[in-house]
């Protein structure tokens, strides 16, 4: 059974397990015999964490501003409200229109710069002048054949999947505990998927001479996020208690890229190409590492509970640094295409 159900009972909370707990007698006192309007009113109400329902109870440093079993109208609309998952939905839809207009631009603006005539030159690329512009530009080959492009536009999926999936999950996690429990599952997923998506673009190119080095990795960061969707979709390892736990998994799965990237190095260490992405790369790294560690310990949250509520909480900026984390590794990913375009298997 839904949860707004028992709201129109009790006027806008439910029994001790969900929303509302020990505020329902006086809400009934106060409420029953008003105006219709009224009730609506104070049914769709923000709470505070200790009138929450169970399944929405993840962070005790936040305190208020709490929706709450809302029907599933009000929850789309409170898209547009202020409410202290307005940021979490915000930054993460923004960053999915970002990656929407970043693989547009990659499958039609892109490939009209790499088929330019006259322009076959590195010296002559330098004189465009626009600072991106040089490095997509750059990327036409001396040659006409072009490398593949599915594993950049497989990054650039991973990353639209990542991000709707998380702003759907904080827009309508409150609805009702099935939802949430779906929406859940479909966040930590989009999660996993971005990690392994992020790694074919790299591992492609890197290792686009040796095929079966190619193939093994490939398969290797998929079976790993694969093994990730099934462990972060358990309940039991879907509960705040496990907050620490999950993060280290995703944490580690990224990790993982630890091993490529070294062998990398040791094949192509005599070609400064190779490693001109690098820097964005590291701070790709660092990002998510930090955004992890932020999100795990709930800095700054749980040092002044109650003040970072609607602004600054751990989970906002954790999904900010995920946005940037993704963007550095576009550029990365962008360079690679240059070397690989310049260079071939020579």
């Amino acid at each position: 059974m839904e949860a707004s159900e028992p709201c129109e009972t009790h006027g806008g909370w439910q029994d001790g397990r969900t929303c509302g707990g020990d505020a329902e007698d006086k809400s009934r006192a106060n409420w029953t015999g008003n105006s219709g309007t009224k009730v609506i009113r104070k049914r769709y109400q923000l709470v505070k964490y200790h009138d929450l329902a169970t399944y929405l109870k993840s962070n005790e440093y936040i305190l208020d501003h709490y929706r709450c079993d809302w029907p599933l109208r009000e929850t789309v609309l409170s898209l547009f409200s202020i409410h202290n998952e307005t940021l979490n939905i915000w930054t993460h839809l923004v960053g999915f229109l970002i990656f929407l207009g970043l693989a547009v631009y990659t499958a039609t603006v892109l490939p009209t710069l790499m088929h330019l005539s006259g322009l076959t030159s590195m010296s002559s690329f330098q004189k465009v002048g626009l600072k991106e512009g040089e490095v997509l530009v750059s990327m036409v080959p001396p040659s006409e054949e072009l490398v593949t492009r599915w594993p950049f536009f497989v990054f650039l999926g991973g990353a639209m999947c990542c991000l709707m999936f998380s702003s759907t999950y904080h827009l309508l996690n409150c609805h009702s505990q099935r939802l949430h429990s779906i929406l859940h599952r479909l966040d930590h997923a989009g999660i996993a998927v971005l990690i392994a998506a992020s790694f074919f673009p790299p591992i492609y190119y890197s290792f686009f001479c040796f095929p079966a080095l190619r193939r093994m990795y490939l398969s290797g960061v998929t079976l790993i996020a694969v093994t990730t969707i099934i462990f972060a979709s358990l309940p039991r390892f879907r509960t705040p208690e496990f907050r620490k736990y999950r993060a280290m998994l995703f944490f580690c799965t990224g990790a993982s890229g630890v091993f490529p990237g070294a062998h990398r190095l040791a094949i192509y260490w005599h070609e400064p190409l190779a490693f001109k992405g690098l820097e964005y790369e590291i701070a790709m790294g660092l990002m998510y590492g930090v955004g992890a560690v932020l999100y795990a310990a709930r800095i700054p949250e749980r040092f002044k509970p109650g003040r970072f509520d609607i602004v600054g909480h751990s989970h906002q900026i954790f999904h900010v640094l995920v946005v940037f984390a993704a963007l550095a590794h576009y550029k990365a990913g962008l360079i690679d295409l240059q070397w690989r375009d310049a260079h071939g298997c020579t």
